[in-house]
């Protein structure tokens, strides 16, 4: 499991794991700062609306969610003898909203829309402040990955410019004029943008006329990492004198070969 991330909602410190590609906040640690503690999480889960509430966020997000089962929970719901805790919700009807973790971040947690839903339960105040400090939480995220993409842009830039120099040196003939060379920069560029995005910076226009810009300023992080390399691989490859042709054969498959690693990188995947 990921690293935790933490809020600090009214003196409690909560953690936010990433579970499920979505986040889950610690209900266990919500409850430190009422008096009955995590025993609340076990009054919230038998109450009638909660199992109602979780039934319908299950049917939504959940294509395995036992509706048989939820049937018969339901049945039993209000009566004396109903007894329900959150790994017995979890077994009986392949839940996925709800957590059991054991280890140092152990506890009950909660996708963040249940969880928000047990912050309401305990207090209408409470709720607030937790949306607030999650939604800071979340921005500070955001703003830290438009850094890591802005980062990855400069990054581009400097190869780019080790890529035009190698061609300046090795592909453009002497004596030619400014156009002349600028039209061998721009097939070299397009070289790079058909091996990594199946397109030309031309062909991306003409297929996005609303949008300003161009085609490597809509470009993933993966990609600007991948282009990136690619710069670099490419001058090295026109050092050494391969055709073209060749060489678009080479960066499609490194851009096929980093895509698929970045991808399943973890790294990469906490930042999102």
């Amino acid at each position: 499991m990921a690293k935790a991330r933490i809020l600090n909602v009214n003196q409690s410190t909560i953690a936010v794991i990433h579970q499920n590609e979505a986040d889950y906040i610690s209900l266990t640690d919500m409850t430190t700062s009422f008096r009955e503690g995590s025993g609340l999480i076990g009054k919230w889960i038998t109450n009638k609306n909660t199992l109602e509430y979780l039934g319908v966020w299950e049917k939504i997000k959940n294509p395995d969610f036992n509706y048989p089962e939820f049937g018969v929970i339901g049945q039993e719901a209000g009566t004396n003898r109903f007894i329900m805790s959150a790994g017995q919700w979890i077994d009986r009807t392949k839940a996925i909203g709800i957590l059991v973790k054991a280890g140092r971040y152990g506890g009950t947690f909660a996708h963040k829309d249940i969880a928000f839903h047990f912050a309401m339960w305990l207090s209408p105040e409470f709720q607030i402040y937790l949306i607030n400090e999650f939604q800071r939480l979340k921005d500070d995220e955001n703003n830290r990955l438009q850094l890591d993409w802005n980062l990855q842009r400069t990054i581009s830039k400097i190869n780019y410019q080790i890529h035009t120099d190698a061609i300046k040196e090795n592909l453009i003939p002497k004596e030619i004029t400014k156009q002349q060379a600028g039209l061998v920069y721009a097939n070299e560029a397009d070289l790079l943008n058909v091996a990594l995005f199946g397109i030309t910076a031309k062909e991306w226009r003409y297929n996005n006329p609303g949008k300003a810009g161009n085609i490597r300023d809509y470009a993933t992080l993966e990609q600007l990492v991948v282009l990136s390399n690619m710069e670099s691989i490419n001058a090295l490859l026109i050092e050494r004198g391969l055709p073209q042709s060749e060489r678009l054969l080479q960066l499609n498959q490194v851009a096929i070969t980093q895509m698929r690693s970045l991808i399943e990188s973890k790294t990469i995947k906490r930042l999102k």
